[in-house]
């Protein structure tokens, strides 16, 4: 297995209904032994700007302006270097490294998990499930997101490449697009109901991806991302 020392990572609505809580807060032993972690590899760390939010869709489409979050970020926290193209072999290894990583990761906090690593949408993949998870996830997937940051960091170690590595837990992600999509159409409901537009409370920009995919798949509305993080939203408005 490889080394699992973890690099350092991650208004109240007026128009539209709040976007679903998935799940408590992440524990106080998870998040004490992810800091630790972080700080006991900070000379490795081969980035300065280790925050942001990243565009974790797998569709093929990919909205520009979170697309354009997820390039920055993912340059920032792997030293300035602009992601170069790669196979699905180098891909596929980025996912063993990630899941050997992850491995560790679990190992350390002594929590059990199946660990599965693949590509999909053009991008490496790892999947983890199993009980008392959640503390993994974190509130609206706050620490999903930090363990994602570190995870892409420990790929790009050993690669040398930046990496779009998607890492989920206990199935969140695919449950928080179901309620997304919830919260988008509702929004496209307000909005052809009043012709004004709609405001959506502050998203990570996995969130606002799930958001603009749905909203752009209906006729006469349209949406975009305003703002700067961690306040950025979404915007749906009639289209003109």
């Amino acid at each position: 297995m490889t080394d699992t020392s973890i690099p350092r990572a991650e208004q109240p609505l007026e128009d539209s209904d709040p976007v679903v809580a998935a799940g408590p807060t992440e524990d106080a032993e998870t998040s004490e032994a992810v800091a630790v972690a972080g700080d006991s590899a900070d000379a490795d760390a081969t980035g300065d700007d280790r925050s942001g939010s990243d565009d974790e869709d797998l569709d093929d489409e990919d909205d520009e302006d979170d697309e354009d979050d997820e390039d920055e970020t993912v340059v920032a926290a792997n030293g300035g270097k602009p992601a170069a193209p790669t196979s699905d072999a180098d891909l596929f290894r980025q996912s063993e490294i990630a899941a050997d990583y992850v491995e560790g990761l679990l190992d350390i906090l002594d929590y059990d998990g199946d660990i599965d690593e693949l590509v999909s949408g053009g991008r490496p993949v790892v999947e983890v499930v199993g009980g008392r998870l959640q503390a993994l996830v974190g509130q609206r997937g706050a620490t999903l997101e930090a363990l994602q940051e570190l995870t892409r960091l420990a790929v790009f170690r050993q690669t040398g490449s930046p990496s779009r590595l998607l890492l989920d837990v206990g199935g969140y992600r695919a449950t928080r697009r179901k309620e997304l999509s919830a919260v988008a159409k509702n929004a496209v409901e307000k909005v052809k109901q009043h012709g004004e537009p709609v405001r959506l409370e502050p998203m990570s920009a996995f969130e606002r991806k799930c958001v603009h995919d749905v909203v752009n798949a209906i006729a006469g509305v349209e949406s975009e991302s305003e703002g700067v993080e961690p306040n950025r939203r979404i915007v749906v408005r009639p289209v003109d």
